[in-house]
């Protein structure tokens, strides 16, 4: 049995209306659930640790996980329990925002012994009482020296003092070797600084190795030690945005995995040279525009990718 990629977070059942004012579409989402998921579809076994409760959407949340190959960690359906939801609204250019109904209660966690990395992010690292269970086992993996990422994935409806939110997100972001954010992220968060200041600024953190900047339409960006690297989005027809930086973000672990570059590996990100970084980069771009070429966070399985994934 091959050792589990440790996803935590929030699972919900997304509602996206149209921009048209036709039938809403009702779909299993979450950051953190779609990270598993694109995770596991690449090949990669996958434990998620999160809250489910034992209704209709937790129960359809739970057959889709298992569809897709997902374990979802013990105690993570909970009896009497209320799955959470969110309400995606597309505008003319079906981008999304938001309207959530969340119950984030995670008790305390053990990180497993056999953990091979560990993905944390997006409402899960920033909603009582569970961010807290989160930032600990954050805490736990750096102990263990087991490989962290981080999306903090900004949610307006959930920001309500953006210096104190960076600040949380610098913290929990030193904890981590890959930190991902969207150009979205540092405009809720950092309206006045330039991008490229900020992410450096992460690059900074005590056990950050690598930065990565989605950009929409425009690609993506890596920050180095020694390197600014950007990528271009491949031409997409767009269906919606909903889960594309998900799709990403399962795509750079995956290559990760296959490249052995997590679990006790301190160090191996900062010695990728520059192209290998702009092949995780066009790797991921290639995942992220699948999953916007169809409706909804419906990241692609390995055998939906080109045969010569990651490369083009």
């Amino acid at each position: 049995m091959p050792s589990p990629f440790v996803v935590v977070g929030e699972s919900l059942v997304d509602i996206v209306v149209p921009a048209d004012g036709g039938d809403p579409h009702e779909a299993v989402g979450g950051s953190p659930l779609n990270v598993a998921i694109g995770l596991s579809r690449l090949d990669v076994a996958t434990t998620l640790v999160t809250r489910l409760g034992d209704d209709e959407h937790g129960r359809r949340a739970l057959a889709h996980l298992l569809d897709s190959g997902v374990q979802p960690a013990e105690g993570s359906v909970v009896a009497g329990g209320t799955t959470s939801t969110a309400t995606a609204h597309l505008d003319a250019s079906n981008a999304a925002t938001y309207d959530f109904e969340i119950v984030w209660d995670l008790p305390g966690q053990r990180l497993p012994e056999d953990a091979l990395g560990m993905h944390v992010g997006s409402l899960g690292t920033v909603l009582e009482p569970g961010r807290g269970a989160v930032a600990d086992l954050v805490r736990q993996a750096g102990e263990l020296g087991v490989f962290v990422s981080y999306d903090p994935n900004i949610r307006p409806a959930f920001l309500e003092d953006a210096e104190k939110a960076w600040g949380d997100v610098r913290d929990l972001a030193a904890g981590a070797r890959l930190v991902k954010l969207s150009d979205e992220d540092l405009r809720l968060l950092r309206p006045e600084s330039a991008e490229d200041d900020v992410c450096r600024e992460l690059l900074d953190g005590a056990s950050t190795e690598l930065v990565v900047l989605t950009r929409g339409g425009e690609g993506a960006r890596a920050f180095t030690e020694g390197s600014t690297l950007t990528v271009p989005a491949p031409p997409t027809d767009v269906v919606d945005t909903v889960g594309a930086g998900d799709s990403f973000m399962a795509a750079m672990l995956a290559m990760l995995c296959e490249w052995d570059m997590v679990g006790d590996t301190e160090g191996a990100l900062q010695a990728l040279d520059d192209a290998r970084v702009e092949l995780l980069l066009h790797g991921a771009v290639t995942a992220a525009a699948v999953t916007c070429s169809r409706r909804g966070a419906n990241p692609p399985t390995r055998r939906e990718l080109p045969p010569t994934w990651p490369a083009g």
